[in-house]
């Protein structure tokens, strides 16, 4: 079926527009729209709840999604939902954490080839490996990884509670995996010592010190607001520092004219569109890996249940307690 942009979707998408228009150019919503009102339609037909992380364009995150934010929190929702299918519009490691929080329902993800600089830097193989050099130090595992490392985990972490899990564990040292620089963060926040990895996220490692202080430089009333993913000269040279759900409210909160977010762009434009009297300034860094989300592949996904996610059963038991004990500890 050929999908037009005619009265019925106009006046069926006009509230999403209106809230997008500063967002996305005129030309464009022609070609979006059909797709948006599609989507909203065939979901509830075949029982679908979509998850949309931070970091989806806004066309998904405003026009098609019924449940957004971080990764963690997504898979949290998504297993108290009343629908029995959930479409992941994020990466493969969140679709798989929400196929764990909900082993009842089926996940889909849109794009298998999602993936994460991040997750695929190490593997439970890796994991198994640091135990036999550290015996009987406990493993951190950040939530942005596979099952199968989490599965080899003690327990999780977010970016928001890393430091609180790291020291509701009462130990002098652990081993925390696998992001470098959200380690070096941790480590400045806790007496713990921590044993670390390589990781990192492609998108937050490319800004640097020179970046924030060329933008502070340019504008008077500006904050910066950094990710712990960051290089620790860059938080350094932040304002605030957070995880992605701790920086949206810093931003509500703020009297800053200027914000510069430095994380990935469509969060961004998504965070503008709530807080339309702060100026965003955007040196952008996108993700490739989220940016293979689009409105064809979701509307594909939906219709033909392509691309469901399937974890072993044992794999998914283990990785699950880790989850459950950082649940456990709080955020």
């Amino acid at each position: 079926m050929e999908l037009v942009f005619n009265d019925t979707v106009k006046a069926g998408t006009a509230e999403i527009y209106n809230k997008l228009k500063k967002s996305i150019p005129d030309l464009e919503w022609p070609v979006l729209a059909p797709y948006i009102f599609e989507i909203n339609k065939i979901k509830k037909k075949n029982d679908f709840v979509i998850l949309a992380h931070n970091y989806q364009t806004p066309d998904i995150f405003y026009g098609i999604a019924d449940v957004v934010g971080d990764s963690l929190g997504l898979a949290i929702k998504g297993s108290k939902v009343k629908e029995k299918n959930i479409l992941m519009c994020g990466v493969h490691f969140m679709a798989e954490t929400a196929k764990i929080m909900s082993p009842e329902k089926k996940v889909y993800l849109p794009d298998m080839k999602a993936g994460c600089s991040l997750a695929e830097s190490i593997t439970a193989e890796d994991i198994r490996k640091l135990k036999k050099k550290y015996p009987n130090v406990p493993v951190v595992t950040y939530v942005n990884t596979s099952a199968d490392v989490k599965s080899e985990t003690d327990i999780c972490c977010t970016s928001a509670n890393a430091v609180k899990v790291v020291e509701s564990l009462g130990v002098d040292e652990v081993i925390f995996l696998p992001d470098e620089y959200l380690a070096k963060y941790v480590s400045l926040n806790t007496n713990v010592k921590i044993i670390s990895w390589k990781g990192k996220c492609e998108v937050h490692e490319k800004f640097s010190k020179k970046d924030v202080l060329e933008i502070k430089s340019r504008y008077k009333d500006l904050e910066v607001v950094s990710h712990p993913e960051c290089p620790p000269d860059v938080i350094a040279a932040s304002d605030f520092t957070g995880s992605t759900g701790s920086m949206i409210n810093h931003v509500k909160n703020t009297k800053a004219k200027n914000i510069f977010l430095v994380t990935e762009c469509s969060m961004s434009d998504n965070v503008q569109i709530e807080n339309p009297n702060i100026n965003f300034v955007k040196p952008c860094n996108l993700c490739p890996h989220m940016k293979k989300i689009e409105l064809p592949k979701i509307l594909d996904c939906l219709k033909n249940y392509n691309n469901e996610i399937k974890i072993d059963q044992d794999i998914a038991k283990n990785a699950k307690k880790a989850i459950s004990r950082m649940i456990e500890v709080g955020r």
